[in-house]
């Protein structure tokens, strides 16, 4: 196992993610992006029933963080995850918790 002394950009990376994934609302995002393979905010809104400005927000956030990724199709974005390493640990949070 590499040590941060000898790889500190590793460990860096996975703090970043982390951070971004320590709301409830954005693991709750990243979560139905996994499962849906992809939505607009506005499925969101409806999902998750708080105003689109506050999923705006969480979305910058998890896109600055390098987790999710927008496809724009004339007016309309779709998010999807494209962080495998965060696929990989909200499916196996999700498959622990059942």
């Amino acid at each position: 196992m590499e040590s941060y002394s000898s790889n500190p950009e590793v460990y860096d990376r996975y703090s970043e993610i982390f951070k971004a994934l320590g709301h409830p609302i954005r693991l709750c995002i990243v979560r139905g992006l996994i499962e849906t393979e992809g939505s607009n905010v506005t499925k969101m809104q409806d999902c998750l029933n708080i105003p689109q400005s506050t999923i705006s927000q969480h979305i910058a956030k998890l896109k600055a963080a390098g987790i999710i990724e927008g496809d724009r199709r004339g007016l309309e974005i779709t998010y999807s995850v494209v962080d495998p390493t965060v696929k990989a640990l909200i499916t196996a949070l999700l498959n622990a918790s059942h």
